[in-house]
């Protein structure tokens, strides 16, 4: 297999190559520019040349595959098929969209929802939103095209492992780390459990976050309440609103993806002991990693989406919730994701996922060194206009929860100067892996924006993130070697 860190894929010819380079991989490349625009208005030109897809929005093909052969099972004419990891995922995906059956079917228990054909947009979207996704080895296995060789013991010492490296790092218990086939479905979990805990109030999301965060929180519940923290006015009005309404939750980022901002956490906290104390705090550290940060001094739920750092690999999805048992919430939490969220990965991914993970803490740290360099580095740079690092950025709200000599994450974000004719050429020649997704070993970059909000570009700039915008995840390659490759393609 390519070794992405000494042979990204940046070229035009790497167009659609899964990333990493394999049948699990769980990125696709867009190289250019170009690419980017191509895939969000569905150029058969570029989208035809897929190899693999980030499998909440472009399913790779096995899982297209198991699809197919369900269709081909259980669908009557004009009806089509998702397949999800249990049959439960499958019952959720026919409650929001009000149509259909669900069926288990294989070993395996997988859970088919059959709807409508006029109904896929919507299944689709509950795919998206909820994360709730069968995964690629999941599904060559379900076909018979790579059959798994690990047991389900072997499986379940693995979600153990798991839970009990998650738990160690955070500082809580085992049996307060809940684990997920998705980051989203993490996320998911977390709002399915506010809001039935507290029926008929709305969700508040803090500060600008990753894009489907906020869109779960929007379509699903009550709604939610969105305050992008841009000027410093803001913390008045979240007093003001929770002093109007109880709220089922408050939702943030640490830092915000992407622009790695944080909220002030102290501040916060003192609006809501004065307000409405009962009111949680959700905090993802997706970004700033349990590593580095520790999320628990603020939250009573932290999400984490282990695709990312954790795994680092890039070839098995997965989430965690994990509750903080010095919640005045925890009984409650604990005793609902106990009845109703998942447990376990599916047993490849649970192997794949703790080997992935045993060397986390350090590659972490050299994630999060590189980053810093960069950011450092290109800040100064005369073409560029500006760098969102959490060193900068995060704020009083990030050091809050930095951990004694912690790092800030593989996040950062920027953007040149002149950038309508800058921003394309740089990043056309920018030698790194090019494509969605973050927290890879190896440095990943895209144009997000452009990925994330194609269709509400003016809506973005609104709330101060530029169109313009280039995100890159730090890696682990040689440091110099990465600020060459970055000054090369500026200068190019």
């Amino acid at each position: 297999m390519t070794n992405l860190l000494t042979h990204p894929l940046w070229r035009a010819e790497d167009l659609g190559q899964a990333i990493p380079p394999h049948e699990f991989g769980v990125s696709v490349c867009l190289p250019l520019w170009r690419h980017v625009i191509g895939y969000e208005e569905k150029d058969p030109d570029v989208v035809s040349k897929f190899q693999s897809g980030y499998p909440r929005f472009c399913c790779p093909p096995a899982i297209s595959a198991l699809f197919a052969a369900a269709e081909r099972e259980f669908a009557h004419d004009g009806e089509r098929c998702l397949v999800f990891p249990r049959l439960i995922h499958a019952q959720r995906c026919l409650e929001f969209i009000q149509t259909g059956r669900a069926v288990a079917w294989t070993d395996e228990r997988l859970g088919v929802a059959i709807f409508p054909a006029a109904a896929h947009d919507e299944a689709r979207r509950f795919w998206r939103f909820c994360g709730e996704c069968v995964s690629t080895r999941q599904a060559a296995d379900a076909l018979g095209t790579h059959p798994a060789t690990v047991s389900a013991m072997q499986g379940h010492e693995a979600n153990e492992t798991i839970r009990a490296r998650i738990a160690a790092l955070a500082g809580q218990q085992p049996q307060d780390v809940f684990l997920f086939p998705s980051g989203m479905a993490a996320n998911y979990a977390v709002h399915r459990m506010l809001t039935t805990l507290f029926p008929g109030r709305k969700t508040a999301q803090l500060d600008f976050p990753y894009v489907d965060v906020l869109k779960l929180q929007q379509r699903f519940g009550s709604g939610a309440h969105f305050l992008p923290m841009i000027n410093e006015r803001e913390y008045d009005d979240l007093r003001a609103l929770l002093r109007s309404e109880p709220l089922a939750g408050l939702f943030c980022e640490a830092p915000s993806n992407p622009l790695l901002r944080c909220v002030d956490f102290e501040r916060l906290l003192a609006i809501r002991a004065e307000t409405r104390p009962d009111t949680p705090i959700i905090v993802d550290d997706t970004i700033s990693t349990v590593a580095h940060a520790d999320a628990h001094r603020v939250a009573d739920v932290v999400t984490t989406s282990l695709t990312k750092s954790f795994s680092g690999a890039g070839d098995v999805l997965a989430g965690s919730v994990v509750l903080n048992r010095h919640s005045p919430h925890h009984a409650a939490f604990s005793a609902f994701l106990t009845q109703n969220a998942d447990h376990e990965l599916w047993r490849g991914d649970a192997v794949a996922l703790e080997q992935n993970s045993r060397d986390f803490t350090a590659r972490a740290d050299t994630m999060s060194r590189n980053a810093l360099a960069l950011a450092e580095h290109l800040r100064a740079h005369p073409a560029v206009d500006r760098v969102w690092h959490a060193a900068v950025d995060g704020g009083r709200g990030y050091e809050f929860i930095r951990r004694e000599n912690g790092g800030h994450g593989c996040l950062f974000s920027f953007t040149l100067k002149n950038p309508e004719q800058t921003s394309a050429r740089a990043f056309d020649a920018l030698r790194v892996t090019k494509g969605p997704s973050l927290g890879t070993n190896f440095t990943l970059a895209c144009p997000y924006t452009l990925l994330a909000h194609y269709d509400e570009l003016a809506w973005t700039e609104s709330v101060g993130v530029s169109r313009w915008l280039i995100r890159v995840s730090a890696g682990l390659e040689n440091t110099n070697d990465l600020i060459a490759r970055f000054d090369a393609a500026i200068e190019a």
